[in-house]
């Protein structure tokens, strides 16, 4: 069998590497300089040159404007996101892209899927529940509205990115005979959401999101059980893509540093000790990456939770074996690794912490 990526995967890498290529990480706001959160908006630059080089519409089908392609060429674009700390909604939109291609109604498709191609729609997910701690379609209950005239959300998701600037959002809930469902609002313009502002780990703008009688015609809600869960499984594996791409650049920026630092004459990277940390982040690497490529291909549940568990806990040894091997140029302000070190901890408790993911693995094999 032939695992290798397919030319359409490598095309789009390949088209993301060349955008991001433009994105410094010395750049990106950091959180230990700026009190609250570090900007108003994510990049919206940014954001049109993926437009322009058709990498909004991964997800979206041919037939909508888009590339018609899957999750790994999706993750392979998030893993060189992750890299360079890329500032955009592109996990968010490209997983509600993802699942509305796949579970929306056509009026719905035809609705926002070329538009989300095109950049003209940030997408973002409330995608957390109420704590963090919780399904996200737990945190909303849907009551039908009378006459059948569509859905009333009552309830709260928290942590969700760029809600204040997003286009729209897509908001699991639940019904109260326990049937899953997605409502898309706009964060903004819709009567009945109130936004709570809130500061994430690496400084970024997100927003406690409020629904007080929200209501949402029929026509814009996704009523196929097996949506919200795809749509969270499709969050969590892009994540394990982002922690993968800022993993992979932590190691290198830290292995050309013990290799030019020295001590006693020598390079610290020729020190035993040195280089057994650094071996060890490497093989994390290559487990998380492993992991990912699995999980991206299946969507699995099993499979999501396994590479999620690797990709928090690996991520989150990869920087802190940096920063002790960077000494005190670690903490330097003026030196990229500290940014690092706060996504790397965002992206590791998002959408579930290792220990969250091991609770629902071992509940897949008790009741497998």
């Amino acid at each position: 069998m032939d695992f290798s990526f397919s030319e359409e995967q490598q095309a789009a890498q390949e088209a993301a590497a060349a955008v991001f290529s433009q994105v410094s990480p010395d750049a990106v706001p950091s959180p230990a300089l700026t009190r609250g959160a570090v900007a108003e908006d994510f990049d919206r630059p940014l954001w049109q040159r993926l437009a322009r080089a058709d990498l909004l519409g991964l997800a979206v089908p041919p037939e909508h404007g888009g590339l018609g392609l899957d999750p790994v060429a999706l993750c392979l674009v998030l893993r060189e996101a992750g890299r360079v700390l890329a500032r955009v909604p592109l996990l968010e939109t490209g997983a509600a892209a993802f699942t509305l291609a796949a579970h929306g109604s056509e009026e719905l498709r035809s609705a926002l899927l070329g538009r989300i191609a095109t950049g003209e729609l940030a997408v973002t997910v409330a995608g957390q529940g109420r704590t963090g701690h919780e399904p996200a379609d737990h945190a909303v209950t849907a009551h039908a509205a009378p006459g059948g005239t569509g859905w009333i959300l009552e309830g709260v998701q928290t942590a969700v990115p760029w809600a204040a600037t997003a286009d729209l959002a897509v908001v699991p809930a639940r019904t109260a005979e326990g049937r899953p469902l997605l409502a898309c609002v706009s964060p903004t313009e819709t009567a009945g959401v109130c936004l709570a502002e809130q500061t994430s780990t690496n400084g970024e703008r997100y927003a406690e999101l409020r629904l007080d009688a929200v209501r949402v015609p029929p026509h814009e809600v996704v009523e196929a059980p097996e949506a919200p869960g795809r749509l969270h499984r499709l969050l969590a594996t892009g994540t394990c893509a982002l922690a993968l791409g800022l993993g992979s650049r932590v190691l290198e920026m830290t292995s050309e540093y013990v290799s030019r630092r020295e001590q006693f004459g020598f390079p610290i990277a020729t020190f035993q000790a040195v280089a057994v940390q650094a071996a060890d982040r490497y093989i994390d690497l290559r487990a998380m990456e492993a992991t990912l490529w699995q999980a991206a291909w299946r969507l699995e549940p099993a499979d999501v939770a396994v590479a999620k568990m690797w990709a928090a806990d690996g991520v989150r040894r990869v920087v802190q074996t940096a920063q002790h091997l960077h000494g005190g140029m670690g903490a330097d302000t003026e030196y990229p690794l500290h940014r690092f070190h706060a996504w790397a901890k965002q992206w590791e408790l998002s959408h579930g912490s290792a220990a969250a993911h091991e609770e629902a693995l071992a509940d897949l094999l008790a009741t497998g």
